[in-house]
């Protein structure tokens, strides 16, 4: 009997995402193996956020190696941690600085993806905005002891309300972000949805000029290209101040502004990144994490990467003692190694047993032939370095499909009997392996 416990919905979405290699958005903890220094350095991370602190950290690693799946778990533990967290993809419909709007289209992903433990799966913007003005009306209801109709309560909730606005105003752009969190709410008390939708619309950076901003709600900005940035600086503040930890943003697929053919665009790029760094290392941004993943070439390519750009260089490369091999989880950099054979072999274990849950049978692949597939995938690919848990996945959840499919076929007909090799490119590696488990 299969001693899982988990949810069909997420047995759904871990067996249908990892099928199709990409990353489930739950359920990860599931399938997690590895990792532990680096989830235990970002889990620091956003313990001086939730105190008010900042962070900035890149993640880096080989295509293949689990950049996005760490970054999904963190952001999952975020939730659970009650941060508001929000993510993208970088394209090149999509970056941190524009001529056509790639910056708003970042933030405006960002923003359609925010989310919280409530709301895990995005459009959490409303309900983050609803669930403040309800805490601050149950508030003001318990002290002063008024009912939901009292003419009392409607008045103190609204100064409260401008309480946390005026905060922001001594901000960047913080006085039209206050005056739309205040619009927001006059629509909400005048039961005025055309006012609240105007400002979600502005929140969301959808209004595309000044004049239809001002028409709308008498502010004199938008959110654009130029500007977004020190809107999630608001956020982020915001978010503290209604109750939650702070906002973590996590950006990944970064080798998409390595691929930045124009020299100037690029440079553009790599300079609001510093603006991020510099304002989450100095103290200048509040309850802000930014987690960035990317592969090594990204960051370390002298002509083309962060490295070509020296600010970024000197402030991002390791130090005289980081030796090889030693790790240092503090530094702004984590880089991930690939997932080692041992732990290769767990996720496989895991995954043949979710499988199982999930069609509702009897896990039947031994520890003996979840092995030989290993040594199949080492020998097929002609190199360790080449072995990334991105294809051994997607390999053995179509063996798991397929031996499912058809009783018929065997583990031995699909993969082939196992038998002695000579050593080659890969197997003295993999020889020591095997002698940990007898086999």
């Amino acid at each position: 009997m299969n001693p899982l416990k988990i949810p069909k919905r997420m047995t759904t979405a871990l067996v249908n995402s990892l099928t199709a290699g990409v990353v489930p958005r739950i359920g990860l903890e599931h399938i997690a193996v590895g990792r532990r220094p680096e989830v235990e350095a970002i889990l620091r991370d956003m313990d001086n956020i939730a105190e008010g602190g900042a962070a900035f950290k890149l993640i880096t690693g080989k295509f293949g190696s689990g950049k996005s799946f760490l970054l999904q778990i963190i952001r999952n533990y975020a939730m659970d941690r009650d941060f508001v967290v929000a993510d993208a993809d970088l394209s090149p419909e999509r970056r941190l600085v524009g001529t056509k709007g790639q910056g708003l289209a970042t933030y405006r992903e960002l923003m359609s993806h925010l989310s919280t433990r409530t709301r895990p799966d995005g459009g959490a913007l409303e309900i983050i905005l609803q669930k403040w003005i309800m805490t601050l009306q149950q508030a003001v209801m318990q002290e002063k002891g008024c009912g939901p109709d009292s003419p009392e309560l409607g008045e103190e909730v609204e100064q409260r309300i401008y309480a946390v606005a005026s905060e922001m105003r001594g901000l960047v752009h913080g006085f039209d972000f206050a005056k739309v969190l205040a619009s927001y709410w006059n629509g909400h008390k005048l039961a005025d949805d055309a006012l609240k939708q105007d400002s979600l619309r502005w929140l969301r950076g959808e209004f595309s000029t000044r004049t239809e901003a001002r028409k709308a709600l008498g502010v004199g900005v938008i959110i654009d290209d130029d500007n977004w940035y020190d809107y999630m600086k608001l956020w982020a503040e915001f978010t503290g101040a209604i109750g939650y930890k702070g906002l973590l943003l996590f950006i990944d697929e970064g080798v998409n502004l390595y691929k930045i053919t124009n020299s100037i665009s690029r440079q553009s790029n790599y300079e609001k990144l510093l603006t991020m760094f510099n304002d989450t290392m100095q103290g200048k941004a509040e309850r802000l994490g930014i987690f960035v993943g990317g592969t090594p070439q990204f960051v370390e390519d002298h002509r083309r990467g962060l490295f070509s750009y020296e600010a970024l260089r000197s402030r991002l490369v390791a130090g005289r003692y980081a030796g090889a091999g030693l790790n240092n989880f503090t530094g702004p950099i984590i880089a991930l190694d690939m997932l080692s054979h041992e732990e290769i072999l767990i996720l496989l274990q895991k995954l043949r047993d979710i499988h199982a849950l999930h069609y509702g049978y009897e896990a039947r692949l031994t520890q003996e032939q979840l092995v030989h597939f290993m040594e199949e995938a080492v020998n097929r690919l002609g190199a360790d370095e080449l072995l990334t848990a991105r294809e051994v996945v997607r390999d053995f959840m179509d063996l798991l499909h397929t031996l499912n499919q058809h009783p018929d076929m065997s583990f031995e007909k699909l993969v082939g009997e196992r038998t002695p090799r000579p050593a080659e490119a890969g197997q003295n590696e993999l020889d020591g392996f095997l002698a940990e488990f007898d086999l």
